[in-house]
């Protein structure tokens, strides 16, 4: 039993490693707003983010780069890929989403090892709550 034990013990700690780096990455990548090289990746947005003022777009950076308030509600596998902002858009205050999704090299599919950034390529969605 104390094997079992022992094992499950390096599993979960192993585990906890891994999520660990794919959320210093995900922090990386996301206060670089992916300028860094070694987590590779591209921003996108939506239509409704699109549409909003130049100012607005402009906080919209500012304000996820200087994202840090990840919660267990907003971030239950604790790899900090999810985050709510508010932004004024023409003097009226607008909630966004930006979420991060783990691709594989050619954007096609998931990645094969999340915590490998020559196997992975980031990509942060900016969004409004209504296009969720």
């Amino acid at each position: 039993m104390a094997e079992i034990q022992n094992i499950e013990n390096t599993e979960a700690a192993i585990e906890a490693a891994r999520t660990a780096l794919i959320a210093e990455q995900n922090d990386l990548f996301r206060t670089s707003w992916a300028m860094d090289p070694s987590v590779p990746g591209q921003i996108v947005m939506t239509q409704g983010v699109a549409a909003l003022s130049p100012e607005a777009l402009n906080a919209i950076g500012v304000s996820v780069i200087a994202f840090d308030e990840f919660t267990e509600e907003n971030d239950p596998y604790g790899t900090r890929d999810f985050g709510v902002i508010k932004v004024l858009n023409d003097g009226e205050e607008v909630p966004l989403y930006w979420k991060i999704d783990l691709y594989d090299t050619s954007y096609g599919y998931g990645s094969d090892d999340c915590a490998d950034p020559t196997k992975t390529r980031r990509v942060m969605t900016l969004l409004l709550p209504s296009e969720y």
